[in-house]
């Protein structure tokens, strides 16, 4: 599947090395301000090649909209919007036509649909995440209206956890770092595993800020169940925790259980959701990354042909991908907020009411 969401839906397309990539966004409701200088600020904290600590490939990002915008505000219809492509080496590729890379998704892909773009992954590419940083964009503008914010930064690299969370200092840092402290240390370990041509994981840490209480829906649609849905589909995640997470397995109820007094909880181990719907306070989220797969050591693995190969791989990749990845995550939580925020309109039929009696 390429698209996500019920209420406010989009849909991402393209390749790697292909012309474009791009978004459809269906579902924001006509009226809403569109800031594409703002779309363009959140692409350029994404775009790769601007340190030493991504991968060299250096593309504009420059986004257009082409439908579903006019006279500055969203019409009701749905929003596409696209990226070209202007700096693809696909024969930096071609030592691997034939070749699945450990840790890719080529063998899955290759076994399932008998067909695979090996340039640079095709559709499984993290390039297709720029898509997704546009679309959100435009969520965090619907978001912003309702005094809805969604914030983050890298809470831990190849073990090095942060000790603090400083999310305005994470917004200055090259690699979101939220720990001023050990944020050198981080760097270090990164630019270690890139000279060893290795690479490392990371953690990312998301904070929705002003969630109203009441978002998510009971059973098949709780809003921690789609957020997880949600961050699980990133590239290179393989775990997200909400709130205390895995903590909670190792602690008493008398512990976990979030004190409720009149003017609010006394803690948040919950991560600001209950039963699958928003509580009202923050909601938390570490979603953890792999080393990025890519690396430039010689490895064993199999031809389509099903031969044994050794190979070193060329290219230009992230040796951290969780440092970019953040602020896709961003992107995913306003979406899936931004839905959860039309889907709640119509759960009172006092809310019906008032909207068509207004």
């Amino acid at each position: 599947m390429n698209s996500f969401g019920m209420k406010l839906r989009y849909t991402t397309f393209g390749e790697s090395h292909g012309k474009a990539i791009g978004c459809v966004l269906d579902g924001v409701p006509a009226g809403l301000e569109i800031d594409e200088a703002y779309i363009q600020s959140e692409l350029d904290r994404r775009k790769p090649g601007k340190s030493e600590f991504e991968t060299a490939r250096k593309e504009a990002d420059r986004v257009e909209i082409l439908s579903g915008v006019f006279e500055g505000k969203s019409t009701g219809t749905p929003i596409a919007m696209v990226i070209f492509n202007t700096n693809q080496k696909s024969k930096d590729y071609s030592n691997i036509k034939d070749i699945f890379r450990p840790g890719h998704a080529d063998f899955t892909y290759f076994h399932k649909y008998g067909i695979r773009d090996y340039r640079g992954g095709g559709r499984s590419s993290a390039r297709e995440t720029a898509a997704r940083v546009a679309a959100g964009a435009i969520a965090k503008l619907m978001l912003r209206e309702l005094g809805i914010s969604v914030i983050s930064g890298i809470c831990e690299v190849d073990g090095i956890a942060a000790k603090e969370y400083d999310y305005e200092y994470a917004k200055t840092s090259i690699i979101y770092a939220l720990d001023p402290k050990q944020e050198e240390t981080q760097k270090a370990a990164i630019l270690d595993a890139k000279n060893r041509h290795d690479s490392v994981g990371g953690v990312s840490r998301v904070v929705i800020q002003g969630v109203p209480v009441g978002l998510g829906q009971p059973l098949y649609y709780k809003l921690d169940g789609v957020l997880a849905d949600a961050m699980m589909g990133l590239n290179a995640v393989k775990a997200v925790e909400i709130g205390d997470g895995v903590l909670s397995a190792r602690s008493k109820g008398s512990q976990n259980n979030d004190a409720i007094r009149a003017d609010g909880f006394e803690t948040n181990h919950a991560g600001g959701i209950l039963g699958g719907i928003s509580n009202g306070e923050d909601i938390v989220l570490n979603v953890y990354f792999k080393p990025t797969p890519s690396i430039f050591q010689e490895q064993h693995t199999l031809t389509t042909r099903n031969e044994e190969v050794d190979f070193s791989l060329k290219g230009r990749h992230d040796p951290c991908v969780a440092i970019r990845g953040t602020v896709v995550c961003e992107a995913l939580a306003a979406l899936v907020i931004a839905d959860m925020v039309l889907l709640n309109m119509g759960s009172k039929m006092e809310g019906v009411v008032k909207y068509y009696n207004a």
